[in-house]
């Protein structure tokens, strides 16, 4: 189970701390302490599985010996509160095999710390838990001060950055993420905090094997002793609000399986049962919805929240399509197309159909269009229409460089959709009616975000114009919004591919295109274009070699170097480097403090910009050519023919440019691209990467990665596409169920008899009940409240919900399914009510599921009896006594009706009825106003209550009793 943990401590003498000491126990070994004159013998500590002194470029080779290095270390320290060392602590996936955990780590702590200028002693634990399950984990420890041919020199106070901590945690989140999808490995972790993640829960402290196994000796007993108590925390909260764990897991994936909750209730309970109660809360839990079996035949869940999310996202695509009145004239059309012809450009007839459609007059339009088919282009043109329309055209896209290729592409100014919304939260750049938004790359956008854009466009009365392709790179946040909008409204389609020049390309990339990925590889193949080496090291080494000759052969055609990870990126730089610096290319070296560490630029490099920044004109994959760099600054002409300038301490956000990743590439197009295969890619990489280029692409791959052709094809084909929630289909009766419960309405034959069972075995306790006087009903505010007819805009929201309700309930009744008008004309009521009042709708729902025959009389005209059992809901809702008086008469009634039923021998009906009591007493932990009052009226519910035990516990303790005694069991 991978999880994120990454930590950082200093070493410092003033805690009684020895920078040896520190260093034998770590590495297990026996170390001599030339200050204290002792030896630290820890030969005996179990699970150290790698143990390595890493040194950076000039450092002397006496330091590879840890005796000496850490001793140099404590003798260059004078003070008695020294700081002696940094200590970087970070979990290694269980899911990776000891060889491929001392990698991870390896790589990481070479790229981030050694070749920053740190010596870092690196160690590999590999512990037990008590259950033998593996913790695997690395401790680091790095010196603290600059170090050159002859040893330590001044403390590097830039190490010190609290900034620089953040960017290791994230870099170390990035190359685990790249690393397990290297691998084929499921599972992906998350620097942020939970509260950056809108997770409710308290993040948890990593705790040292040794501790864990030695608690009573007082190790790191208070950290053992707060991870504990965050877990029992966390576990709490999600058993009191299970929506909190449903929230977090469909942060990422709008739908999940079993082993995925129990991998997150595992991290955050404390202990097996604890474990067993947030499962069976979760599971338990009405915000749960159970979507059926996926191909592998995986039961699928997802939440409420996600099909809310995805409902909300229908109806805003759904207003948007049906709106009209964003349409160009006829002139204006023609106008820019005979621009575009003056300037060389003819629009194919896919690309005027596409022109067509979304200068058309509906307010949503949407182009599919293939890797290189000139959607950007047909883009240009459209712009040209619409602002001499009048219309203002803004772009938007999730990333800042595919922003920036849109500009490029189109003219349409562009920028993140991130900085989008945080001007519109800010009251500022907002939409109009006169604004036309165009969405580009589309696919890479997840439900939230879509849903959020879709809906600030619809609200503001402003046209959507969304571009993408489905096949290529996939959302990271959970959804397939831009399939799914596409799919319900359908979209323009350009597949006839401009890209490439030779139609046998073209051809191939349509392959790559509609999945037919071993197709392209055999044209490919067929003509000399895949790459075979023993190795990937050897593979690599021809790909460079390759991409050299290009260079040198045609050095005004463009070019890029694309892989899968960014460790592989920076591997490709290096050798591109090694080799313009074998034939003069490149001035003399600088070493540059960059953000990802210590680099040597120099005149002629390429250039990776790799953070947005507004007042340079760049943004995240920005590529460009350095003219003039020194320790302080540098000088690039952006490939788009700007200039920029820079200081290296406003701005150290830089790498080589020479190759990239596909993530980065997606929206690129070059002359020759070079790609480096690798295990983690899938068919959506794959597609980008062997489309990026107009007249060549040579792919290598190594054969310790792929032992074939055949397992390469395999692997690039394979398709890790993102779902929907309303992507696993159901019979449509159990869709219209699913519907309707979740609008909290009961229209089922079989609800209904089970409610109209549970009222009359409660009419009983109503024997003795007393109305109030007359004149004490006339002056109670409640009662004259609900005695008043509804507002006229009430009355009429009222009598849409019923009608549509009523429609639902005949469809559900006569076994048909429901229709999306009849569904989309509930939803809509349902807003309806609640612009009127919040939570009207809710309310509204559960006056009717407990009188069905409300439906009718409202559904007629008659809503009066509908807006007082609703304002009766309301009342109930928002107050704990009246919730109080709903819970115990709807408590007695279902223990009267249990009882019965076990007497009739229904031993099924009376199982269920007692799991429904068992699920209302635990919904008692999310209503603390409730279970008070409930408290006082506990005789009301035979109850006695101990001390110390909630009513919940009390309840359901008396279900369990009342199974076994009438089954004829003892405790």
């Amino acid at each position: 189970m991978a999880i994120y943990h990454f930590s950082a401590k200093v070493v410092s003498r003033a805690n009684g701390s020895s920078a040896v000491a520190s260093a034998a126990y770590r590495s297990a070994s026996e170390l001599h302490d030339d200050r204290l004159n002792r030896d630290h013998d820890f030969s005996n500590k179990a699970g150290v599985i790698h143990s390595e002194v890493m040194l950076p470029k000039g450092a002397p080779e006496r330091l590879n010996d840890r005796t000496t290095l850490w001793n140099e270390v404590e003798a260059g320290e004078k003070r008695k509160d020294a700081q002696l060392a940094r200590e970087v602590e970070f979990s290694i996936p269980r899911e990776m095999n000891e060889k491929q955990g001392i990698q991870l780590a390896r790589d990481f702590v070479k790229t981030q710390f050694v070749d920053r200028g740190m010596v870092a002693d690196l160690n590999v634990h590999w512990d037990k838990a008590k259950d033998g399950s593996p913790k695997p984990h690395a401790h680091v420890m790095m010196t603290m001060r600059d170090v050159g041919p002859d040893g330590f020199g001044k403390k590097n106070r830039d190490w010190n950055s609290t900034e620089l901590l953040k960017d290791w945690r994230e870099a170390w989140s990035a190359h685990v993420n790249e690393r397990m999808a290297e691998l084929g490995l499921e599972g992906r972790i998350d620097h942020r905090s939970y509260e950056a993640q809108g997770i409710a829960l308290e993040p948890q402290h990593k705790i040292g094997p040794a501790a864990s196994r030695r608690p009573e000796q007082g190790l790191e007993a208070e950290r053992i002793e707060d991870h504990t108590r965050i877990a029992r925390e966390n576990g709490a909260k999600i058993i009191a609000d299970p929506n909190v764990a449903l929230d977090a897991i469909t942060r990422s994936q709008a739908t999940f399986t079993v082993r995925d909750l129990a991998t997150f209730a595992f991290r955050h309970s404390d202990g097996k049962e604890q474990f067993d109660q947030v499962m069976g809360a979760v599971r338990a839990s009405p915000e749960l919805v159970a979507l059926g079996k996926d191909g592998r035949d995986q039961e699928r869940f997802t939440s409420r929240d996600m099909v809310a999310v995805e409902n909300r996202l229908e109806r805003a695509g759904d207003e948007l399509a049906g709106r009209t009145g964003h349409g160009v004239a006829d002139r204006h059309r023609d106008a820019a197309t005979a621009k575009a012809e003056e300037r060389g450009l003819v629009l194919s007839g896919e690309q005027r159909d596409a022109f067509d459609h979304v200068t058309g007059d509906a307010g949503l339009a949407s182009v599919v269009g293939y890797a290189g088919s000139g959607k950007s282009a047909m883009l240009g043109v459209a712009r040209e229409a619409w602002e001499g329309q009048g219309y203002t055209v803004r772009g938007a896209a999730l990333s800042g460089i595919a922003a920036e290729n849109l500009e490029g592409g189109s003219g349409i100014q562009s920028r993140t959709i991130a900085s989008l919304e945080h001007a519109w939260g800010q009251g500022r750049e907002q939409l109009g009616p006169r604004d036309v938004l165009v969405v580009d790359e589309a696919g890479m956008i997840g439900s939230r975000q879509m849903e959020r854009v879709l809906s600030q466009a619809r609200d503001a009365g402003a046209k959507v114009v969304m571009v993408g392709d489905p096949e290529q790179l996939q959302a990271i946040e959970a959804g397939a919004a831009f399939r799914s909008v596409t799919e319900r409204h359908g979209a323009a389609e350009i597949t006839e591919v401009r890209r490439q020049r030779e139609d046998w390309q073209k051809e191939a990339t349509r392959a790559l295109a509609t999945g037919r990925t071993a197709e392209a590889l055999d044209a490919y193949d067929g003509r000399g274009m895949v790459h075979a080496a023993d190795t990937r090291e050897q593979a690599r080494s021809e790909l460079v070699d390759g991409w050299d000759r290009a260079r040198q052969a045609e050095p005004g055609k463009s070019r890029v170097i694309l892989t899968h990870t960014n460790a592989e990126v920076r591997e490709l730089n290096e050798e591109a480097r090694g080799r313009l610096r074998a034939t003069g290319d490149l001035g003399d070296d600088v070493t540059f403090s960059a953000d990802r560490g210590t680099r040597a630029f120099a005149r002629g490099d390429r250039l990776m910009f790799l953070r947005n920044e507004r007042s340079l004109g760049v943004k995240n994959g920005t590529l460009g050519t350095i003219e003039q760099v020194s320790a302080e600054g540098m000088k690039v002409r952006l490939d788009s023919g700007a200039h920029v300038a820079f200081d290296a301490k406003d701005y150290a956000h830089v790498d080589h440019g020479y190759a990239a990743t596909f993530h980065k590439s997606q929206g690129v197009t070059v002359d020759r691209a070079h790609v480096l295969a690798t295990p983690g890619m899938d068919r959506h990489s794959a597609y980008v990467g062997l489309s990026r280029h107009r007249d060549d692409m040579q792919l290598h791959y190594g054969r310790d990665d792929f032992a074939d052709q055949r397992q390469l094809v395999r692997a690039l084909s394979r398709d890790r596409g993102k779902d929907m929630a309303g992507d696993y289909t159901r019979p449509e009766q159990d869709q219209a169920r699913a519907f309707a419960d979740r609008r909290e309405i009961r229209f089922p034959e079989l609800a209904r008899q089970v409610a109209e069972k549970v009222r009359d075995k409660a009419r009983g306790m109503f024997a003795g009940f007393r109305p109030k006087p007359a004149a004490e009903r006339a002056t109670s505010p409640e009662r004259s409240a609900a005695d008043r007819p509804p507002p006229p805009s009430q009355a009429k929201a009222i009598e849409r919900y019923a009608r549509a309700g009523a429609d639902i309930g005949r469809m559900l009744e006569k076994g048909l399914p429901v229709l999306a008008h009849q569904e989309q004309a509930l939803a809509k009521a349902g807003d309806a009510l609640d612009q009127v009042r919040p939570h009207a709708a809710r309310d509204l729902a559960s006056a009717l599921a407990r009188d069905p025959k409300l439906i009718e009389q409202a559904a007629r005209g008659n809503t009066s009896g509908a807006a007082k059992a609703m304002e009766t809901e309301r009342q109930v809702r928002t107050d704990p006594e009246k919730r109080a008086g709903r819970f115990v008469e709807q408590w007695q009634g279902m223990k009267e009706a249990q009882a019965s039923m076990e007497r009739a021998g229904d031993h099924a009906g009376a199982e269920k009825i007692g799991e429904r009591m068992e699920s209302m007493a635990g919904g008692l932990r999310r209503d603390p106003q409730l279970e008070s009052v409930l408290r006082r009226r506990a005789p009301e519910l035979a109850l006695n209550m101990e001390r110390g035990r909630s009513i919940g516990q009390e309840l359901a303790q008396s279900v369990t009793i009342g199974r076994d005694r009438d089954r004829g069991m003892s405790r």
